[in-house]
């Protein structure tokens, strides 16, 4: 995994890994999706916060006594053995975040049968990530891959640099080929060397390849990232990813694999049974996020996104909020 040297201005950008998005079209799609994100979600995070998920905080505080409700993962045992009564240590909220993106743009995500392919939705969501947290001297960094490659752009602040982030990410080239993002060594370069505390946005299909039974590979490294980070797990997904329609005889090819396999549509039994897998394949997916302690939300190609992702921030926002009461009651 390469690290990208230190940017300055534009840097050119490699196209020797097969075709990217144009660079008339891909400029024409960042302007629009940063003034819709700009008129539509200015506001939403204000004063002190720890990112898109709004939490407690990781800077160290003063203790209290403990009081009914509150986590016992945050007991001060070096004062309550010195008092002998329970003491938890309060966090303050950060005033610098740093943000990374773990951004897999495999194959799988040149898919689209609704109103845009998922790779525009992945950009769609980084943008919201990014204009939501890169505000007084917050960082952002981001570990992307393609199914080929994958290389790291460094944690810096400010506006320049946050744009250049979403432009460079645009314009990752395709894979020449059939492959499948390694989601977990992408997280474990954001784990390994160890960042400064802030929130990790995963965006992905999650389409690993993995057994329906087991649990899949980027979840060990996710959960070792909880501990000290929040998470966020951005899945995009196409309603053809649930459901069949009833179209004939279709050769489908997996994007990753290059595998091919005729399936007759028409056969409800046949279609019933997709949507049968895909659903157990969807819960294991938020399941595993879950386990993390990773906050979900789901992008579809069929949905307005920049509602979904007002929805989630005012929905978190007033999960932390009755949260906090409930423990100060």
């Amino acid at each position: 995994m390469n690290e990208l040297p230190p940017v300055v201005g534009e840097a050119p950008l490699p196209t020797d890994h097969g075709p990217a998005l144009s660079l008339e079209g891909a400029d024409a799609l960042l302007r629009r999706l940063e003034y819709t994100v700009r008129n539509k979600l200015d506001g939403l995070l204000q004063g002190n916060y720890l990112g898109l998920v709004p939490g407690p905080g990781s800077e160290a505080g003063e203790s209290r006594q403990y009081e009914l409700g509150d986590d016992v993962r945050r007991m001060d045992w070096p004062v309550t053995a010195r008092t002998t009564v329970p003491h938890i240590r309060q966090t303050v909220a950060d005033r610098e975040l740093e943000t990374w993106l773990v951004v897999d743009l495999s194959p799988s995500m040149d898919f689209g049968t609704a109103l845009t392919e998922k790779r525009e939705l992945v950009l769609a969501g980084i943008t919201a990530v990014v204009h939501l947290t890169v505000r007084g001297g917050n960082r952002v960094g981001a570990v992307v891959g393609n199914g080929q490659d994958s290389y790291v752009i460094p944690a810096r602040a400010g506006r320049a640099h946050a744009q250049y982030l979403v432009r460079r990410i645009a314009q990752t080239p395709r894979a020449a080929s059939a492959g499948r993002t390694d989601l977990a060594a992408l997280l474990e370069a954001v784990r390994r060397p160890q960042r400064r505390r802030g929130l990790v946005a995963v965006v992905s299909d999650f389409m690993d390849g993995t057994p329906a039974d087991g649990p899949a590979p980027w979840e060990r490294p996710l959960r070792g990232l909880s501990s000290r980070h929040q998470l966020l797990g951005i899945e995009v997904l196409d309603p053809r990813e649930l459901e069949l329609p009833p179209a004939g005889l279709v050769t489908f090819v997996d994007p990753e694999t290059g595998r091919q396999l005729e399936v007759q549509t028409s056969d409800r039994t046949v279609r019933a049974q997709y949507a049968a897998a895909a659903a157990r394949q969807r819960e294991r997916i938020a399941a595993g996020l879950r386990h993390a302690g990773a906050a979900h939300l789901q992008l579809r190609t069929d949905r307005d996104w920049i509602t979904d992702v007002v929805r989630f921030v005012v929905a978190r926002r007033r999960f932390v909020v009755g949260a906090v009461g409930a423990g100060i009651r």
